[in-house]
């Protein structure tokens, strides 16, 4: 695994998945803040995983990237390549049969995920990238990038699966929020796998 190595040199990770949004939503911060932290991940030498699409955060995102001369993977499922509107312009665009798919090949692309603002797909991808890693199947960091406290309502929400003693106190503590590109990127770089659950 390469986080060992980048605990131990507090280098950023070569690839990571960005899951969010097929729309914009309704602050403009949603957007700067896709465009900071893309522009952050090229001058670092970070690639930028997607689900390929050009529409959206999922598009600014990978538009910001490749301004700023960084590398963006796409991997988009066949029937969404019109619904989503897939971009064509990406470093590499893979398609693939099914969402199923998707996410395997993005787990396999990346070395890490991290989830900007969206809706129902975005929580989905999360949450079982955040499984995979708790049941051992991959010992890779999950990260929460917080604009303006869209998570802070989940976070509260998990906090209460712990209460309830649904959700361990250190698998909690696995799950990175970050505010910033440094912040993302520090924590990234220190971050130790849970034990499995």
């Amino acid at each position: 695994m390469l986080f060992p190595i980048l605990r131990e040199s507090g280098r950023a990770p070569g690839r990571i998945a960005v899951f969010t949004g097929s729309a914009a939503g309704a602050s403009p911060a949603f957007a700067e803040a896709a465009i900071e932290l893309a522009s952050a991940c090229a001058r670092s030498g970070v690639g930028i995983v997607t689900g390929g699409g050009r529409v959206g955060l999922m598009g600014v995102i990978a538009d910001a990237a490749l301004r700023a001369g960084g590398e963006v993977f796409g991997v988009i499922p066949q029937p969404l390549v019109e619904g989503e509107i897939a971009h064509e312009s990406l470093t590499r665009l893979e398609v693939v049969s099914d969402m199923h798919a998707r996410k395997h090949r993005m787990s396999v692309l990346s070395d890490a995920f991290v989830a900007l603002p969206g809706g129902a797909g975005t929580l989905e991808e999360l949450f079982e990238a955040w499984t995979w890693q708790q049941l051992g199947m991959l010992a890779k960091p999950v990260a929460l990038y917080d604009v303006e406290g869209y998570w802070q309502p989940l976070l509260g929400m998990l906090d209460r699966m712990v209460d309830e003693g649904f959700l361990s106190a250190p698998l909690r503590e696995s799950l990175i929020v970050a505010r910033t590109p440094d912040e993302l990127f520090s924590a990234l770089a220190t971050w130790v796998p849970p034990r499995r659950k």
